[in-house]
């Protein structure tokens, strides 16, 4: 007799369908990477713009840069061709340290145009009187110069000893009354945001203010500001690194 031959249910010649999954996953793929690459062009984007940008000259007329050691050479006339009206110098930080290009600086900035002030940076581990003589012997008393400037930057944290917060507003102080009388005039106080937090320095001396934040008018002060570091890395022609642009309040 003859035998029937059975086929097992669903063994048919029938292919199955293919899954759809393996060609949504590189559709995902391929989305994702795509994202991922316009991200990357937009940061690449923000950073170019945010290295050149600087407030618009209409609503800021009066602009300027800060200068100092860090920064090499710097063309001060093509400073001024960009729209500079004025240069801060740093000339002295603490007791020791001076900038010896300062002379040559305040020559050629002025030679270009612009009108020149000097920075000392404060140092919280030092005696107010080191830090005045070592700003003396470098600015001479000049009644062409900007009103000096006083950078408040660094706290009292990493001093070899402890110095306590009513030893710094002390010698801050005594500093500011040496620092005016050399220059017949009233300075001004450069404060750090950190340096603001840790001393409240702006509420306890009554001097115009400089103040510092990339991109947007910084309000740590607790009152108005009179100068404003508006780009810290700005990326300019006068010198090979960045500069930090400073604007004055209208």
């Amino acid at each position: 007799m003859a035998r029937t031959s059975r086929r097992r249910p669903g063994r048919t010649g029938a292919k199955r369908p293919h899954s759809s999954r393996k060609g949504g996953t590189s559709r995902f793929a391929q989305a994702l990477a795509v994202f991922v690459l316009l991200g990357l062009i937009a940061a690449a984007w923000g950073w170019w713009e945010a290295r050149s940008w600087r407030p618009d000259e209409a609503e800021w007329p009066d602009q300027g840069a800060l200068v100092g050691a860090r920064d090499g050479a710097v063309a001060f006339a093509t400073l001024r061709g960009l729209g500079a009206n004025f240069v801060y110098l740093e000339a002295s930080e603490g007791a020791r340290t001076q900038d010896r290009a300062f002379p040559d600086n305040v020559a050629a900035a002025r030679q270009a145009g612009l009108q020149v002030g000097a920075v000392h940076v404060f140092d919280p581990c030092v005696a107010a009187d080191g830090q005045s003589a070592n700003f003396v012997t470098m600015v001479p008393r000049d009644a062409d110069m900007l009103p000096p400037a006083l950078a408040l930057e660094r706290t009292a944290e990493d001093c070899p000893e402890r110095v306590s917060r009513a030893a710094i507003q002390s010698e801050l102080m005594t500093l500011v009354n040496q620092l005016e009388a050399h220059a017949g005039q009233p300075l001004i106080l450069k404060i750090s945001p950190q340096f603001e937090e840790r001393y409240g320095i702006a509420a306890r001396i009554e001097r115009n203010l400089w103040l510092e934040r990339d991109w947007f008018e910084p309000d740590y002060g607790g009152r108005p500001w009179l100068l404003w570091t508006a780009n810290g890395e700005l990326q300019t022609e006068a010198a090979e690194g960045p500069l930090r642009w400073v604007v004055v309040r209208p």
